[in-house]
């Protein structure tokens, strides 16, 4: 069902949509530009601009009156772009950046100078989860809370969360069935199906996807299944949906490429070259279990209950870098393998949302409590031994084999987190233009972290934090307003190797003021100042080999962001980012003054869209934009730095019908001038800074 196009390697999508009623809102598996994203009757975004979300204050609330930056990815944006990643998602977001994603295999974003792939801030419909890729099939949209959330969130870095909105069943008979095929060949097929079933209060979904493709560079391939059925009972005052996800995958642990001290900069050789070996392989499976109540109890007040149980499983094989030469181009490799590794996640939340009016103000108050489990046993670590077989400028594979050596000191790590909160949040409407608000949460917390056989325990601490927040909004018109806000965070330190004990907590404290607008009746604007200080900041340091944490005495980030978004003139819509972001570390022994690692002072996006119009048979519509990412520390002492980069992305969509049901063709062109570029690094020193992928035709 997919057309390949005269371009070498280029891919056109086909997307048949299935028999279905007439498409009402954005939350149809096929869009418009010009249609609305609808949730709990109101609109929550307009095309490419976002409208309302109830990310930041629990409620419902226009972005125009939230004391927070809130950065939103819209349905059509990852149409239109054909994301199929949460990094291709937040190249949309100001001040995000990539870190280390564990050769690959996890997600990991930087927001405003923080962040690492393991701290909990990814969460799917307002919950955390155990999956190492939060971006499914299922994805509607991509929210992106700016600066601390700790007062709603509970134990979260001070730059902000990252919320994946799923696809929900629907009451209107609609589906799509999409197939494609890659340059590096390869390709896919998803399907999408929602409705009704006659005769009842219910209504479906089942989304279900296989992925099997090539990797770019000279071996590997990439394999992923999705199954996800749902379903929705709705009643006079009570909605109940239940949801479940199946993911099985299997992908290439690549750490990428090695950056020569000697020079500074990458090594010389093809960049698509890998320096390890074919069982460099991550192969697992994921589900994620859950069910969602709305409960009315009257005009003014609702009750809300969400509870997810997420599982992963997965076992790596990897032929590690342990040192380079610069002299001769040798590379010390170990085979190392993590086996049987388990991550299970309990999250459950119930909030009481109303408004009331008291002493003559109308308030928007939410009231509510949390519960987390998150268990992380990883039973069997292999090492091999060290081997100085390999040259990077003359590679030769298989002198390296897989070992199976399981090192009792390493094994069976062991982290575990229980969290138990309550929390109260009041919006005080004191005028029609003003709006002032708060937040405590009360934060009852263990943790207990280690490893080895005979188990050592180096983690296992407990208490109860209390982290407020606060905020202010005055609308200078009914389009724009301005807005301050000051947040606390806390968050423990939890490591199953420590150099030092016991780790100290983290806290953080962020003041941030901002400017919002909508403008020309399409436009979202959020332009925002913020300073963000911690203290006790986690890093990793490797001696001897073996990865131990530490803490930094204090850090500071400071900068600015803008993003903006919507339809800029009659069929013309745009996504526009820019953020200078300024992360030191500010008191330390050995570290101060030094930037923190994979933080860029500058980034910027820019996509632009044209709809044409009828062409034709059919619509025609294409994009074109760019993406700029600065220089960044490569490691804690900052003796190396990522270059600065970029890409060129574009595509080309034409809906049309085929044999008389509703088609789409679409082409999208990534990294159009073939850069060179390096995502992230691997945080702790210069043997890991994975590759972008280089000029590419996708869906």
């Amino acid at each position: 069902m997919s057309r390949k196009l005269a371009a070498a390697g280029a891919i056109a999508a086909v997307q048949f949509l299935l028999p279905c009623a007439k498409a009402q809102d954005a939350s149809d598996p096929v869009i418009a530009l010009d249609e609305l994203s609808v949730t709990g009757g109101k609109a929550n975004a307009r095309g490419y601009q976002p409208l309302r979300s109830s990310i930041a204050t629990g409620t419902d609330t226009p972005l125009i009156e939230v004391p927070q930056a809130i950065a939103v990815v819209t349905e059509q944006v990852l149409q239109d772009q054909a994301v199929r990643t949460l990094d291709e998602a937040l190249v949309n977001v100001s001040g995000i950046t990539q870190t280390n994603t564990l050769g690959g295999t996890q997600d990991a974003f930087i927001r405003r100078g923080f962040g690492d792939n393991r701290d909990g801030s990814i969460l799917r419909d307002g919950l955390r989860t155990a999956l190492p890729r939060a971006f499914m099939p299922t994805t509607q949209r991509v929210e992106v809370l700016k600066g601390p959330a700790s007062a709603l969130y509970g134990i979260l870095d001070p730059g902000g969360l990252i919320n994946v909105v799923t696809k929900k069943p629907r009451f209107v008979q609609a589906g799509y069935l999409e197939a494609w095929g890659t340059s590096f060949n390869g390709g896919g097929i998803e399907m999408d199906q929602t409705g009704p079933i006659a005769g009842t209060n219910l209504a479906y979904r089942f989304i279900a996807q296989h992925r099997n493709q090539e990797y770019w560079r000279n071996f590997g391939t990439q394999n992923q299944q999705v199954l996800a059925p749902s379903l929705t009972w709705q009643g006079d005052e009570t909605m109940v949906r239940l949801y479940y996800e199946y993911s099985h995958y299997k992908s290439p642990f690549d750490r990428g490429t090695v950056f020569d001290p000697a020079t500074g900069k990458a090594v010389a050789v093809p960049r698509d070259r890998r320096f390890d070996e074919r069982y460099n392989i991550t192969a697992g499976e994921s589900h994620v279990a859950g069910i969602e109540v709305e409960r009315i109890l009257s005009d003014t007040w609702k009750v809300n209950l969400n509870y997810a149980y997420s599982h992963n499983f997965y076992q790596d094989n990897q032929a590690r870098a342990i040192a380079y030469n610069s002299r001769t181009g040798v590379l010390t490799r170990r085979a190392d393998a993590t086996q049987d590794s388990n991550f299970e996640v309990h999250s459950g939340r119930l909030d009481a949302v109303g408004k009331v009016s008291f002493l003559g103000f109308d308030h928007d108050l939410l009231m509510g409590t949390s519960y987390d489990y998150a268990n992380v046993l990883r039973t069997r670590l292999i090492r091999g031994a060290n081997n100085t077989g390999f040259n990077v400028f003359n590679p030769v594979y298989g002198t390296l084999p897989q070992s199976f050596n399981v090192v009792a000191t390493d094994s069976d790590q062991t982290e575990r987190t229980v969290t138990t909160s309550v929390y109260a949040q009041d919006s005080i409407h004191l005028t029609d233009r003003l709006i002032v608000s708060g937040g405590l949460r009360y934060q009852d917390y263990t943790q207990t972290a280690g490893r080895g056989r005979p188990f050592r325990l180096n983690t296992d601490v407990s208490g109860g934090e209390l982290v407020p927040r606060a905020g202010i909004v005055y609308l200078l018109t009914p389009s724009l307003s301005v807005y301050g806000s000051y947040s606390q965070t806390f968050r423990p330190n939890s490591s199953i190797a420590s150099a030092i004990g016991a780790l100290p907590p983290e806290y953080g404290d962020a003041y941030e003021i901002g400017l919002k607008a909508e403008l020309f009746a399409g436009i979202t604007a959020t332009a925002a100042v913020y300073d963000i200080v911690k203290q006790n900041v986690l890093y990793t340091e490797v001696i001897n080999g073996i990865s131990f944490n530490r803490t930094a005495g204090k850090v500071g980030s400071q900068g600015f962001e803008l993003d903006v978004a919507g339809q800029i003139a009659p069929d013309w819509s745009l996504i526009a980012t820019y953020a200078y972001t300024d992360a030191v570390v500010l008191a330390d022994p050995a570290l101060q003054g030094k930037g923190l690692t994979n933080v860029a002072p500058h980034t910027a996006s820019l996509f632009v869209t044209h709809d044409f119009g009828t062409v034709g048979a059919g619509r025609l519509r294409a994009g074109l934009g760019g993406r700029y990412v600065g220089v960044r520390p490569g490691d804690p002492t900052n003796t190396f730095r990522l270059p600065d980069y970029a890409v060129l992305d574009a595509f080309l969509a034409y809906d049309t019908e085929v044999a008389g049901r509703p088609t789409t063709l679409q082409l999208n062109l990534r990294n159009l001038t073939d850069e060179t570029y390096y995502l992230s690094s691997i945080g702790t020193n210069n043997l890991g800074s994975p590759t972008a992928t280089p000029r590419l035709f996708v869906p």
